[in-house]
């Protein structure tokens, strides 16, 4: 790798307008778009992940879509081998590239690397998943408000995939799970500059209510019906399906489950906008202001002291 290298990490909750961002981005440097929003990676979930039409990406290279099938296992430790490799390939003829999504854990793994955390034993294993079977999500729920509020505050807490790791890693290191997020970080070679996404709340809110609307038009049910074989995998608990799943149950009535999601996808983006809060030296944009982010990131560049990590 010649020269200094850097990646644009632009980041933010739902319905910001990463992608549209990301886009005009790559377009002005020449350079192409890695996603790390970990349930684009599935080919069989389209309109519950919004994932951008090929016409809206205006021709931009991008990776990490629809590379997975939905029972394929995967995680953050794949995508960041994964990621860095596609990046190396990238750098050996462009200076820039650009990581964009909502998963903060995903981007951090990229941009600073994933944290050292202990095994964990077949004991603990079998413990955490017995306690699941028993008491279901909210057990999982109440185990890590117990052992570590500071991180219970920022997962996922429909997530019980990530809920039940952060659990097994209190429980067998007898120390909070968000103690080993702060712990120092591999050495990237390349710089990262991180550009945060944010609109007012209720401007938020209406583009998330306008999307969710959006979705069920192009026909997220059918997507929902499609999966329901798939319900127990870990991509399908997820906002957008789940509630779908209540509905085809009996649970809830169609007009319940829409405004579900919408809920849903409001309080997602509040963990999400509270994760980037505490995660990160992000730099904060309004996501029309492409010209501002092109002049921070030439002002960045040419002052290369002052990069972010």
């Amino acid at each position: 790798m010649s020269a200094t290298k850097y990646l644009l990490v632009i980041g933010g909750a739902t319905a910001t307008g990463k992608t549209a961002a990301a886009v005009q981005l790559a377009r002005a440097f020449g350079t192409e778009v890695l996603s790390a929003d970990s349930r684009q990676f599935y080919r069989e979930m389209t309109i519950g992940t919004a994932k951008p039409p090929v016409a809206e990406r205006a021709g931009v290279p991008h990776h990490f879509f629809d590379f997975l099938r939905v029972g394929e296992p995967y995680n953050v430790g794949d995508f960041e081998r994964d990621a860095l490799q596609v990046l190396e390939g990238i750098f050996e003829k462009k200076d820039v590239a650009i990581l964009v999504g909502g998963s903060g854990l995903f981007l951090q793994a990229v941009y600073a690397g994933l944290d050292s955390f202990p095994s964990i034993s077949p004991e603990t294993k079998a413990a955490v998943l017995a306690g699941e079977k028993t008491g279901g999500l909210l057990w999982l729920q109440q185990q890590v408000a117990k052992y570590d509020p500071d991180y219970f505050v920022l997962v996922d807490q429909q997530n019980p995939a990530r809920l039940r790791r952060a659990l097994e890693v209190c429980l067998e290191s007898a120390l909070p799970y968000s103690g080993f997020l702060a712990r120092p970080k591999p050495e990237r070679p390349f710089h990262s500059l991180l550009l945060l996404l944010e609109l007012p709340r209720p401007e938020l809110y209406a583009r998330i209510n306008a999307r969710v609307d959006r979705m069920v038009a192009d026909g997220l049910e059918d997507e929902a019906r499609a999966l329901l074989p798939h319900r127990h995998l870990p991509a399908l608990r997820t906002v957008g399906y789940e509630e779908w799943f209540d509905y085809f149950d009996g649970k809830t009535s169609r007009e319940e489950a829409i405004e579900k999601i919408r809920q849903h996808s409001r309080n997602y983006a509040k963990r999400q906008a509270t994760w980037f809060r505490k995660y990160g030296n992000w730099t904060t944009f309004h996501p029309e202001d492409q010209a501002g982010m092109q002049q921070w990131i030439a002002e960045q560049i040419a002052n290369p002291r002052g990069y972010q990590t």
